[in-house]
């Protein structure tokens, strides 16, 4: 039977304080996010949120180590199953450190489940001088970039910007002419996510990266954090229109909190949200607590069906 799973994986993002001082998701206009989470933004103290279209759980993020979360260690639990930060011994970001790159490249979800005999997608589209900085040798990737490079998955190109068949990371395609593309013109976020759909459905699983959120939540500038939510809810509104929801599981989750506090320009020791629409959403919320839960969830639910 056909099955689809779609990741949607926003940096930086915890459950914080109900303040619309410090927390930009009582300020921003969110319609579908709102609504997945039972009417009110997320905030603490937190209670599981069960809606006829969405289970709402919040995922351990600290991993058992002291100090702040950090994307490197955090995104390496989150897309490997393997806690990062304990076997690195702290947290570390925003890369993942050399010592845990055989790790990625051995458990990241992408090989395992292309061992498993399921089609993969990283649908986020990158600029030519990305390409050239990755020819130099760099390893400063996010995890699901190194991921990709590590199991031979190709990373999405300019061309398939054009053709719809990528994502930017912006969504809208703003920063493109500055990366040295002037030939790409501006769409909506909503248009974006019909993109999104149009790549998902011919795969079995599908992920895109949203990392401004973490960049706006380090700016502490609240009309940005503000703006980047609610492009980022525009997105998930089309995407949701878009896929069968029959056959396909939608995930939303982060990897640390810190948008969600504008009082700080740190990350945050919160729990992040995980959201889940669709097929199986019951199933696999009942089996994550922690970021490490993540991969061995979707992994069995791929087995099991």
């Amino acid at each position: 039977m056909e099955f689809h799973v779609g990741l949607l994986f926003i940096d930086g993002v915890g459950i914080g304080k109900k303040d619309e001082k410090s927390n930009p998701f009582f300020r921003a206009q969110l319609p579908v996010l709102t609504e997945l989470c039972g009417g009110t933004p997320l905030h603490l103290p937190f209670i599981p949120i069960s809606t006829e279209r969405s289970e709402v759980i919040a995922v351990q993020a600290t991993l058992g180590v002291s100090g702040l979360p950090q994307s490197g260690t955090g995104q390496t639990a989150l897309f490997t199953g393997v806690n990062g930060a304990k076997k690195f011994g702290r947290h570390f970001g925003p890369y993942p450190p050399s010592v845990l790159r055989p790790v990625i490249a051995e458990k990241n979800i992408f090989r395992q489940l292309k061992t498993n005999g399921n089609t993969v997608a990283f649908t986020n589209a990158f600029p030519q001088k990305f390409f050239e900085y990755v020819e130099s040798g760099s390893k400063r990737l996010t995890v699901a970039t190194l991921s990709c490079l590590e199991t031979g998955i190709p990373l999405r190109t300019v061309n398939d910007l054009q053709n719809d068949e990528g994502i930017s990371a912006d969504f809208i395609r703003g920063y493109w002419p500055e990366a040295g593309h002037p030939e790409i013109t501006q769409i909506s976020a909503y248009k974006a996510g019909k993109h999104f759909s149009k790549i998902a459905i011919n795969y079995d699983f599908t992920i895109f990266e949203y990392w401004l959120t973490d960049h706006a939540g380090h700016k502490q500038k609240m009309n940005e954090a503000v703006e980047i939510l609610e492009r980022f809810d525009n997105f998930l509104q089309s995407v949701i229109e878009s896929v069968n929801l029959d056959n396909t599981l939608l995930m939303l989750i982060s990897d640390h909190g810190n948008i969600e506090d504008l009082s700080t320009k740190s990350h945050t020791r919160n729990p992040v949200p995980c959201i889940l629409v669709g097929k199986h959403r019951k199933k696999v919320a009942s089996t994550i607590k922690s970021l490490t839960d993540v991969t061995p969830a979707l992994l069995k639910l791929f087995i099991d069906r």
